[in-house]
């Protein structure tokens, strides 16, 4: 009977547990869709190569102390070095097209072109890693593709068939062809070390990037009559979209396993059109609710067919 009731509760505290991660992906879901708005409202404000190597310089100093308390910052043999660049180079190519694309398209666009990331990615995986996509995966590919579709030409067939989006949102997609490199290049490179440490090291290799591609460019900005706002926006990029998502992600991942982490992009258009919403902008059309609603419809496929198995990674 002891026995019984023990099961029972540790059965219910894994259920506590389960539902715990969910919740932290779901805050994880809403930091990550503020970074779109918040890297709208800094766009205009200064060079977007200058802009992504701030945001991975402060990230990278601020991760620094825990990476050299928990494991020591030893500079990683060669071979681990190029591919931490290689992975940074996805990285920065995304974000440095993500700034100049939001000079010219809107937040949510980008949450929704965004949605297409899991299924390219999964087509990467592929071709590099051999990976089945798995039935789910490629069932969800179709309404989040089809709600994308949706709401970027909002709900219009004539749209549609003018093919009217504007160079924002193509420079934005090819900006995700980028970013869909990143998970099968993480399983391509990782070789046990401590996901902490590969992490910090694609920060440093992502600021040798952006100070190449853009070093000769910082003499000539004017520190001094930076606005408040353009700084504030950097550092809450770098904290809360960089460095605690991580965190959240990391976290989650060992718990619920990639997939149904990976699956909750697929909330961040209905996130920024609340976040926009709260901050005084209007809801849109209402002609784009149904491609939202393919695009959660999409997530909660993913969800039902991820491995009930989780993964364990050194942190």
């Amino acid at each position: 009977m002891k026995t019984h009731q023990s099961g029972t509760r540790a059965a219910q505290q894994e259920k506590k547990r389960f539902w715990a991660f969910h919740a932290m992906m779901l805050l994880c879901a809403v930091l990550v869709s503020t970074s779109f708005t918040a890297s709208k409202a800094i766009a205009h404000g200064m060079n977007p190569s200058v802009l992504t190597l701030l945001r991975f310089v402060i990230a990278a100093l601020l991760f620094l102390p825990y990476v050299q308390y928990k494991h020591g910052v030893h500079l990683p043999e060669k071979k681990r070095l190029i591919g931490y660049a290689c992975i940074s180079f996805v990285l920065t190519s995304f974000f440095w097209l993500m700034f100049l694309s939001l000079r010219s398209t809107t937040a949510l666009n980008t949450g929704v072109i965004f949605t297409l990331v899991p299924s390219i990615s999964g087509l990467y995986s592929a071709v590099l890693l051999k990976e089945r996509l798995g039935k789910y995966r490629l069932i969800a590919m179709f309404p989040a593709t089809v709600g994308a579709i949706w709401v970027l030409f909002r709900g219009s067939l004539t749209e549609l068939l003018a093919f009217n989006l504007n160079s924002g949102d193509l420079i934005f997609f090819i900006s995700c062809l980028f970013m869909a490199f990143y998970t099968p290049l993480v399983k391509l490179f990782h070789q046990e070390e401590p996901m902490s440490v590969m992490t910090f090291w694609i920060m440093v290799t992502a600021c040798g990037w952006l100070f190449l591609f853009c070093g000769h460019q910082l003499p000539g900005v004017a520190w001094g009559t930076v606005p408040l706002k353009i700084w504030a926006g950097i550092i809450y990029l770098a904290i809360f979209s960089t460095i605690i998502t991580f965190f959240l992600t990391q976290r989650c991942t060992l718990s619920l396993g990639p997939t149904r982490v990976m699956a909750y992009s697929y909330l961040y258009p209905p996130c920024i059109v609340l976040i926009e919403w709260g901050l005084g902008h209007p809801l849109p059309s209402f002609h784009v609710v149904p491609g939202v609603g393919l695009i959660i419809a999409a997530m909660f496929i993913v969800q039902q067919g991820a491995e009930d198995h989780t993964v364990w990674q050194k942190f």
